[in-house]
């Protein structure tokens, strides 16, 4: 029987991400699916052809009404998280995206997976830079990873973000997350009970 994939496709400083992100792996581990976990540079390239706008420049009422989900979903998937985190908008996405690449050609995709999960929880529970060098490199030793050797191999995961990117373009991504099952696209972690549904079925 062929294994079930769902391709993963994030950033670092999304909090819809984060708040789907331990749900996912667990939907995955119940139906006998692997993640292939896909960084790809969302505000950079993608909002540019797909009409989206990084949250400053977004109209007041939806800022507003963002605040309000983030809080209802937090507290629905119990998780902690700080609405106004001190470090964002991060401000160069990039570096994390790298890290998580040259981790996933590295280590392999649970490497990844774990890494993502510690990118998160440091944006929007523990108030750190993801942009920041040393902190970078604290996360992933915090992971069991090398921390200095990743952040050293972050320009050979450069090819794999591109990769992640043009395959974005491709699907016609413009959101994050998104997971795509048997070619059936799922925007944002609150689809995750239809991704299930297709999981299940």
């Amino acid at each position: 029987m062929p294994m079930k994939t769902i391709e993963y496709f994030f950033s670092p400083p999304s909090p819809w991400s984060y708040l789907g992100h331990q749900r996912l792996l667990e939907m995955a581990a119940q139906y006998g699916a692997t993640v292939q976990p896909r960084p790809f540079a969302l505000t950079s390239e993608i909002f540019p052809i797909s009409g989206g706008l990084p949250l400053n420049e977004r109209p007041p009422q939806r800022q507003a009404y963002r605040l309000i989900e983030l809080k209802r979903w937090s507290e629905f998937r119990n998780l902690p998280l700080n609405v106004h985190p001190r470090f964002f908008p991060v401000t160069d996405v990039d570096r994390s995206s790298l890290m998580l690449c040259a981790a996933i050609l590295k280590h392999g995709n649970e490497a990844g997976l774990r890494l993502a999960a510690a990118q998160f929880r440091a944006v929007w529970v523990e108030e750190r830079d993801i942009a920041d060098q040393q902190t970078l490199i604290d996360i992933a030793q915090g992971c069991g990873l090398d921390g200095v050797a990743l952040w050293d191999a972050r320009e050979e995961g450069r090819s794999l973000y591109a990769e992640n990117t043009e395959q974005a373009r491709r699907l016609q991504v413009f959101g994050a997350p998104w997971y795509v099952y048997e070619g059936e696209p799922f925007w944002g972690q609150d689809r995750l009970d239809f991704l299930e549904r297709a999981l299940a079925g």
